[in-house]
């Protein structure tokens, strides 16, 4: 039975002491999970040695990294190492994101050599993807997320895919305040869910986690993650709100 995740995005926000304050709340309020769900926090770089040592006194509470570089070492000032995530117990990092695509010129072959640096590194991987508004009004958007997978992804192996998580993001509704309908999302992770299927068999397909993000809010996440495709969220802005973020994890 795959698993039912929230993972916050705390994207380039806080301050150290408001990240520890943040983390002291998650950690005095989330309860015990059940083995099939997951609750993760992924705040910016410098803050995940202290992130990670309040976290870790909570069983419920995981943290992941931002963003990794696709070597193991060198003169890449500013980047970070799958072995630096790895030396603070970080096991998780996101990777795709829409603002890296967009700011920082990150392509699906890039993005693909991310993916084998983190899994070399034993760190899971979140892989972000989704379309732009002019994609979906012309109705181009099952084509640039099926090649968003194809490119970056579909060189692994099946195996590889137990260390895979996938987060659709349609970028329209990236804090923009509006919300993709559950029904779009469900269509959407339906159709990201039978690329799998197609590539790599149904039971393969049937284990991936599939995310939605964008402006998941307290009063529509119990409905999109009603959705029977629909494993949970990649959350922003709501994840640096503790009962924002605590409501959505109810949610789930």
């Amino acid at each position: 039975m795959r698993k039912k995740i929230v993972a916050g995005n705390w994207k380039m926000n806080l301050t150290k002491e408001q990240a520890l304050e943040l983390t002291r709340e998650l950690v005095d309020t989330l309860g015990d999970l059940t083995e099939h769900q997951r609750v993760m926090v992924c705040p910016p770089s410098i803050h995940l040695s202290s992130v990670a040592e309040v976290a870790s006194e909570s069983k419920a509470l995981e943290v992941g990294g931002q963003n990794m570089h696709q070597a193991e070492s060198g003169a890449y000032t500013g980047e970070i190492s799958g072995a630096m995530l790895k030396s603070y117990g970080i096991n998780s990092v996101l990777l795709g994101h829409s603002e890296r695509r967009a700011y920082f010129q990150e392509n699906n072959a890039l993005l693909g050599e991310k993916v084998d640096a983190a899994l070399a590194a034993g760190i899971e991987v979140i892989y972000c993807f989704g379309e732009l508004l002019e994609e979906r009004e012309n109705e181009t958007h099952f084509e640039v997320v099926s090649s968003q997978l194809k490119e970056a992804l579909f060189h692994l192996e099946a195996s590889q895919w137990k260390h895979i998580v996938l987060a659709y993001e349609p970028i329209w509704a990236i804090g923009t305040g509006r919300t993709a309908s559950p029904e779009q999302a469900q269509e959407m992770h339906a159709h990201i869910r039978g690329v799998l299927a197609d590539h790599y068999g149904q039971e393969c397909a049937d284990g991936v986690s599939i995310l939605y993000g964008g402006s998941v809010k307290p009063d529509n996440a119990k409905e999109i993650f009603g959705k029977p495709d629909v494993d949970g969220g990649l959350i922003g802005g709501a994840s640096l709100k503790k009962y924002d973020f605590m409501a959505i994890v109810a949610a789930m």
